[in-house]
């Protein structure tokens, strides 16, 4: 809630209060035992061996957290996940990230974290999409698959030599157009087996980079059957890989209105859940959406107060629903 200013009535602001407390108390009482500031103690079985983690130290013979967050254990590994902290890359995570430089056999990323990624041009398929190795020639025309400020998503494949290094080795991997680019927090997407959403009832794709970037576009059929949400497609449409250039310019097509105000209102739902420190899942997001066109509003009214209030008391009911179902 940190930043935000609506210009609310007396009527709303009892309202948000009243669902704050609510979402508050769901808080305390789901995190009671993980959430610390600094200097709390964290409860271990002393019989146990503990690794210490970041975010931890020994003093006293007892075991402290350093920074505020939520504890974490990993087998014998205890740790503390802070809350406003750079993306800390792990292997596999599926991040987006824009182009800012352009080096020889490599492309340099910003992605939210303490250090740019490094893609290098052997660790993506060319669109060509045939699978040998790269020359000269294809070094000569980098710019015509990645250029500065595009934004493109890939995988981490690792940190080496002190750099984080990512991987394009599949159709779903490359260039994000006709959409919008987002930024929340890193702790708020979590890491889940599936990052790309295919919303059907809106045309749009949604990824959820585990970097904080949240990418919603225009809907690109792939040939990577992992991306897709729906396996039964009953109209065949044509098919497109994220990186694909060839032919495109030269069939311009543009976006429909009602895909870029479908676009505009997913945005908008993400920007509002960020703003109270909602989780970003796919049902929570597709609720928020569903809510605002249950209610007859114009895109710009998502921004509005009402609208906040109205989601933090969304939020509150469905904890209370799913506290009361356990």
């Amino acid at each position: 809630m940190r930043g935000l200013q609506l210009s609310l009535n007396k009527g709303q602001k009892l309202r948000l209060e009243r669902a704050l407390e609510q979402l508050e108390s769901f808080s305390a009482k789901a995190n009671s035992d993980a959430a610390v500031a600094v200097a709390d103690e964290i409860s271990v079985n002393s019989e146990d061996a503990i690794l210490k983690g970041h975010g931890t130290a020994e003093m006293d013979g007892r075991l402290v957290a350093t920074v505020c967050g939520v504890v974490e254990r990993v087998n014998m590994l205890v740790h503390v996940r802070a809350l406003r902290a750079r993306y800390k890359p792990d292997t596999g995570d599926i991040i987006i990230g824009r182009v800012i430089e352009v080096a020889p056999k490599r492309w340099r990323l910003e992605v939210n974290s303490s250090q740019d990624a490094v893609l290098m041009l052997s660790s993506l398929n060319l669109p060509d999409g045939i699978q040998r190795r790269k020359t000269a020639i294809d070094e000569l025309n980098m710019r015509s698959i990645f250029e500065e400020n595009d934004v493109i998503c890939a995988e981490v494949h690792g940190i080496q030599h002190g750099s984080l290094h990512l991987q394009m080795r599949s159709q779903k991997y490359g260039k994000l157009k006709r959409g919008q680019l987002l930024t929340v927090p890193p702790y708020l997407v979590k890491k889940r087996k599936q990052h790309f959403h295919y919303l059907d009832q809106y045309g749009i794709d949604l990824i959820l980079g585990c970097n904080g970037f949240i990418w919603v576009g225009e809907h690109v059929e792939v040939r990577d059957e992992m991306v897709e949400d729906l396996a039964n497609k009953s109209e065949p449409q044509n098919v497109k890989s994220w990186n694909t250039e060839g032919d495109e310019e030269l069939e311009e097509t543009y976006t429909p209105l009602d895909i870029r105000q479908n676009i505009c209102r997913t945005a908008n739902a993400i920007r509002v859940l960020s703003t109270f420190g909602f989780m970003m899942t796919v049902e929570i997001i597709t609720g928020i959406v569903n809510l605002s066109t249950s209610l007859n509003l114009d895109v710009h009214e998502m921004l509005g107060a009402e609208f906040y209030v109205l989601v933090a008391e969304k939020e509150a009911e469905r904890r209370s629903l799913s506290k009361k179902s356990r």
